[in-house]
């Protein structure tokens, strides 16, 4: 996310009013972070993990809007029209991060329908089509995935990075790290909603990868493979009850997985409008 200051030189004719410098600490803060994110996107951090990476990114950010210095800059008429993009930004950001939330809530709830049923199970054939309805599940939530504008957005923002008219560079480079991290991190987390079966033989990134092209390593255990687990007893001739018990096990670790990642968004939703009222609080100083 775009909510972080760069520097304005003065001219021979003009005095500017400067943003924090590069080298100032927070500004060394959100960098540290945004090489710990880049760092467990290329690794199989679990999705917890980038989701709180994420959020010490965004602490640091707003501590850097909340420094005098950083204010007074950025409430000057020479900044307004970088704090109106940033405020732009920013709410696309928070759209796809709710829309987000509500995907996995949708989730845990088809994982929750079929755990339910299965518990009530009156023998194979009732087994396979719960099976059956849980896979219509979710394949609807890929299309709600492939058709929401909040997550086509995605690629709307990673591509509308403008260039500001500051002279210093520091401001470009770090917003557009800051903005791309999450782009990434949210491409992440719908990856392994939108991962298909082993069986079908398609690939990892499934519908995501045609909004976003990422070289994310997707955690696909977390719930991703519970799909293999459902089919593989759907298509067994002899259904044991150890069997049942086993898939039952991992329905529950999905949902558990996945209230983590909930309330991981819920922290990351938190500071983002966090971040947004600083930047109103500012441009209406």
């Amino acid at each position: 996310m775009d909510a972080f200051p760069g520097t304005s030189k003065a001219t021979c004719h003009v005095r500017s009013i400067s943003l924090p410098a590069e080298s100032h600490p927070l500004a060394h803060s959100v960098k540290l972070q945004l090489g710990r994110l880049r760092s467990s996107q290329e690794t199989s951090s679990s999705n917890c993990q980038r989701l709180s990476g994420l959020r010490s990114l965004y602490e640091c950010v707003d501590d850097f809007l909340q420094l005098p210095l950083t204010c007074q800059a950025l409430s000057s008429e020479q900044h307004q029209g970088t704090v109106d993009e940033l405020l732009d930004r920013s709410l696309r950001l928070l759209d796809v991060c709710g829309a987000t939330k509500d995907i996995f809530s949708q989730m845990k709830e088809c994982l929750k329908d079929l755990e339910s049923s299965m518990r009530r199970k009156r023998g194979e054939s009732s087994l396979a089509s719960d099976i059956e309805a849980y896979m219509i599940s979710r394949k609807k939530l890929r299309q709600v995935i492939s058709k929401c504008k909040s997550f086509r957005s995605l690629k709307t923002t990673e591509k509308c990075i403008s260039v500001s008219q500051d002279k210093d560079t520091t401001l470009v480079t770090l917003t557009r790290e800051v903005e791309e991290i999450s782009v990434a991190v949210f491409a992440s987390l719908l990856s392994s909603v939108s991962l298909r079966t082993k069986s079908k033989g398609s690939g990892s990134w499934s519908i995501v990868s045609k909004l976003l092209k990422s070289k994310t390593i997707v955690d696909a255990n977390e719930i991703g493979t519970i799909d293999d687990e459902l089919l593989a007893l759907k298509s067994s001739k002899d259904i044991r009850l150890v069997q049942v018990q086993n898939v039952l096990k991992s329905l529950e670790a999905s949902q558990s997985s996945i209230q983590e990642l909930e309330d991981e968004l819920e922290f990351a939703y938190r500071l983002l409008l966090k971040t947004r009222v600083s930047l109103l609080n500012i441009l209406n100083h």
